[in-house]
Formats: structure tokens, C-alpha cells, sequence
């Protein structure tokens, strides 16, 4: 064994060592939840979440109290008083992407006429270009695995460029959120190349955002080697964008825009920690594991159009046996929304004829048959008869896949949406706050007597 391999296993076992040390340490008996009344992750005893703020930006709304009682009723999503329903249908058939407008709106709060959304696309097509030198300088001198990582670097590093980094006047931050909401998909896009380039030796293809483009169609545009894309996929992943674009204060990255906002920081130190936060699996990264999850549906089921297999399926990944072994059926259930996640509602039909579109309708079914099974199978193992539905997450892995945008850009497409209700929240909290946000933590700590080095 050489010196290094010595080194090595010593580490490891120190590393094992002090594991154990820090969960004997830090873990609290729960019971202690209950006994102080703690609202363990700002949610109370049903489940809910605690009131912590008031915002006008978003409203997911869930449920009626009627006489007294919670009562779940449809969900519906709400953009500054304006249900997601009829922005979505608005845009449809107003022939426009609509992912600009409702960045208008959630930044403004007001819906933008046509001259107002015109100016709003010219300067958001300008500020789409990057610094000179900075894809070379700052993208792909360092590329990394995950872009999300890669996408907070340089949200980070465009700190660098800016000559009045640190103001929080209301007229700075506003500058710096729309050039951020503009150089997004850039961002993402130019780090998957780079990705793509130095870790699976494939051809570096850079392609310029076009200014007359809409965010989706630019999506699309700089990440085909064609450029080329349809009408229908580019509706799609704009009316994806516009789905994920804010969901209301207490969701866990736009509340950490909120946190580190309250503190005084700059805004791309704000906007990177909302990433960080993003990145996780129980909160952007669910619809990556939903995709995995149906990759291994199909290698186990053989017969998609049969029922019972598919219920069988999922009994076993309720009993940790199959996947990834976590217990969940990934994309089913919502922390807010019971009967119905609205996102989902929308999303659904132009699923369907994406799905056919790119002769994936047996697949498409496959999806619908788990969505309609998978409550069912839920009840019957929790023994529970609770409103369960699919979440956003659940279609959004599938339409993507569809559109030919790999697993890795997942993630930073929520994130590109995400921008505009990050920006909007982040302007909010500037204006109604002048303390920071800080939670009481109480601590449950045994006192102890001091006892020096040698006698310990």
C-alpha cells in the first residue's frame, strides 16, 4: 500500500469517524418539536405553511375555509391578481410568446399594452448580450457538470462588470434583474456547450442570441446546431416558462431571495443564492427525477396500456424497491395543491399534441395512465383517502425531453422562468423591509461544565 492510499484510508476513516460524531451531536428528538410548539420548516401541524410575510406578486391558492374547515378545492395560480388560465389563453390567441409579457407584468404589475411590450422586448433583446470575452473568460475556462453551479458562477462573476454593483436603489436593481432575466438563457445554454464540449468530447457550437427572438425561441435557436425549431415547440417551452415563472413568496428559493435580500446584499449575490436553492431535488430537480423514474417505469413494464402492472409498479415504489428506492412517486403531490396542481391542468393538452406531434402518443398515455393511477395507489398503501394530484413537475421532464433539451438543462430552464419572480420578490422585499429576516431558533443544548485539554 503506498504512502498516498495510507493517506487516504486514514482520511476516510477520521471522515467516518466524525460523521457519526456530528449525527449523535446535532440530531433533535422530535418529540421537542411538539413540547416547544416549534413550527419545524415554517409549517404548522397540518402541514401548512406558516404565515411569514405578505407579497402581491403571486397567490397559490388551494383551499376555502368554510364554516370553520379546511376545504380543498382546485388549484389555481394567480400572477398579480390575474389567473395563470387566462394569461396563458390570452397569449394563445393573441398569436404572441407570452413569457415577456408576464415578466412585464411581474416585474411592473400591470399588464403591458402593445407599444409597452414592444419597448420592454427591444431592451431586453439588448441587454441579452454578455461582456465581451466573458463565454471564453468565465464559462468555459471552468466548465463544470452541473450547470446550475456553472449558472450561479456567473451570475456571480457578472458582479465583476457592474460599476454600481452594490446599490439597492429601486432604479439599480431593476437595471440589474432585467439584464439578468435577459442573459439567462445564454448563460445556461453556453454552459451545457461547454459541458458538452470538454466532458463529452463533442463539437463546440456557439451560437448568438437574436434579438428579435423571444426568450423560448432563442432557447431553442442557440441550442440546436440548426437553429431550427416549429411553432408548436416553441409555444410549448414559452408557455413552460410562463408556468414557472413565480409561484408565491414562501416557495423555498423565492423566500431565500427574500432572507438574503432582507440582509442588504447586492443583487447578484441574492439571485445566486436563489439558485443554490433551486438546484436541490426536493425543489427544481424534481421533474429530472420524474423523467428517471419513467425510464425505469419502461424497462420494467412491458405492457404500458396494462393497469395493473403499472399499479404494481408503483406499489414498489412505495415500498422502496424500486428506482431509487426513496419511497416517492416523483411528479405526484404538492406541498399546496391537493385536487389539482393548475400548472398541470394547462400544461397537459399541449402535451398531448406535442406528444403526437413527435409520434410519442403511447408514451404520452403511459404518462396519463400513472397520473390517473397513481392516487389510488397512494391511498391504498397509506390507508389514507387524501386528494392527491400531479404537479407541474411531472409533465414538464417529459416536454422537455421532447424538445430535445438534455437532462442537464433541466434544472436552469426553471431558473430562467424563476428569474422574473426572484426579481419581483427581491424588489418587494427592498421596498416593505427595513429589518432582517430572522427566525428564532431555540436551542435544546444540555449546559456542560468546561473541563481542559488533559483531563478530557
Amino acid at each position: 500500500m503506498t504512502e498516498k492510499q495510507k493517506k487516504m484510508n486514514k482520511e476516510n476513516l477520521m471522515l467516518g469517524v466524525w460523521s457519526q460524531m456530528i449525527k449523535t451531536a446535532d440530531t433533535v428528538d422530535l418529540d421537542l418539536y411538539t413540547k416547544y410548539d416549534v413550527k419545524k420548516g415554517l409549517r404548522d401541524s397540518a402541514n401548512k405553511g406558516v404565515l411569514a410575510g405578505l407579497t402581491r406578486i403571486g397567490e397559490v391558492h388551494s383551499y376555502i375555509i368554510d364554516e370553520g374547515e379546511k376545504v380543498s378545492v382546485p388549484g389555481r395560480l394567480i400572477y398579480r391578481g390575474y389567473d395563470i388560465e387566462d394569461l396563458v389563453n390570452g397569449a394563445i390567441e393573441g398569436g404572441y410568446p407570452g413569457f415577456e409579457e408576464i415578466s412585464y407584468l411581474l416585474m411592473f404589475g400591470d399588464l403591458p399594452t402593445r407599444e409597452e411590450l414592444a419597448e420592454f422586448n427591444e431592451l431586453i433583446g439588448e441587454y441579452r448580450e454578455l461582456p465581451d470575452n466573458f463565454v471564453a473568460d468565465m464559462i468555459m475556462k471552468a466548465p463544470t457538470k452541473d450547470m446550475m453551479n456553472s449558472l450561479a458562477r456567473s451570475v456571480l462573476a457578472l458582479y465583476s462588470f457592474d460599476n454600481n454593483a452594490d446599490s439597492t436603489e429601486i432604479s439599480n436593481v431593476t437595471k440589474q434583474c432585467l439584464s439578468l432575466i435577459a442573459k439567462f438563457p445564454s448563460l445556461a445554454v453556453y454552459g451545457y456547450q461547454s459541458f458538452k464540449h470538454y466532458y463529452k468530447n463533442e463539437s463546440l457550437i456557439i451560437h448568438s442570441p437574436q434579438p428579435n427572438l423571444s426568450t423560448a425561441q432563442n432557447i431553442l435557436y442557440m441550442l440546436r446546431d440548426d437553429h431550427k425549431y416549429t411553432e408548436l415547440e416553441a409555444r410549448l417551452l414559452d408557455m413552460s416558462l410562463i408556468l414557472h415563472a413565480e409561484h408565491g413568496g414562501g416557495n423555498n428559493s423565492s423566500f431565500t431571495t427574500h432572507v438574503v435580500t432582507s440582509s442588504g446584499t447586492d443583487t447578484y449575490s441574492a439571485i445566486a443564492a436563489a439558485l443554490g436553492s433551486l438546484k436541490g431535488p426536493r425543489h427544481g430537480g424534481a421533474n429530472i427525477k420524474v423523467s428517471e423514474m419513467f425510464s425505469d417505469l419502461k424497462s420494467n413494464v412491458e405492457d404500458w396500456k396494462d393497469e395493473e402492472a403499472i399499479k404494481e409498479y408503483l406499489r414498489s415504489l412505495l415500498r422502496k424497491e424500486a428506482f431509487d428506492r426513496s419511497g416517492l412517486i416523483y411528479g405526484i403531490g404538492h406541498a399546496v395543491y391537493t385536487i389539482s396542481d393548475p400548472r398541470a391542468v394547462v400544461f397537459k393538452g399541449f402535451v398531448e399534441k406535442l406528444a403526437k406531434e413527435k409520434g410519442l402518443a403511447e408514451e404520452y398515455e403511459l404518462y396519463a395512465s400513472v397520473e390517473k393511477l397513481a392516487p389510488d395507489v397512494f391511498n391504498e398503501f397509506r390507508g389514507t383517502s387524501k386528494d392527491i394530484s400531479a404537479n407541474v413537475d411531472f409533465y414538464s421532464g417529459f416536454v422537455y425531453r421532447m424538445l430535445d433539451i438534455p437532462e442537464e438543462l433541466y434544472t436552469p430552464l426553471f431558473a430562467i422562468a424563476r428569474i422574473t419572480g426572484w426579481s419581483a420578490h427581491r424588489i418587494e422585499e427592498i421596498v416593505n423591509s427595513g429589518k432582517i429576516i430572522r427566525p428564532a431558533y431555540k436551542s435544546v443544548a444540555q449546559r456542560r461544565s468546561y473541563s481542559k485539554i488533559d483531563n478530557r
